[in-house]
């Protein structure tokens, strides 16, 4: 395999291990909010239905990041996340109708 084809099998692997459709609907809810909480996300709720891009603009909505690698690949999974989104649009308005906003919810320190 070429340095070439290794660098594009990663960049790959890393948009789908960082997909907002992916971690929104096809994970549990509390691995989903996991990461919006790692990311410092200010974000309370997001709703079901585009779950994927809700995901990706609250990633947006986050502490800054300094090191400029997040925002190229969270606008490259918004295109993705689109598409993504549209598929499983069906399932996802069932879901929003019987389960309402995932909600993003913070722990108190002192609890």
């Amino acid at each position: 395999m070429t340095l070439k084809n290794t660098t594009i099998l990663s960049v790959v692997a890393l948009a789908l291990n960082g997909c907002g459709t992916l971690n929104t609907v096809l994970r549990d809810d509390v691995a989903a909010t996991r990461e919006l909480r790692n990311q410092k996300t200010y974000c309370q709720s997001i709703p079901r239905v585009y779950s994927g891009l809700a995901f990706d603009f609250c990633l947006l909505n986050a502490a800054p990041d300094y090191t400029g690698v997040l925002l190229p690949l969270v606008l490259v999974d918004m295109a993705a996340s689109g598409v993504a989104d549209t598929v499983v649009l069906p399932y996802t308005i069932y879901q929003q109708n019987t389960l309402g906003n995932l909600g993003i919810y913070w722990r108190s320190s002192r609890s």
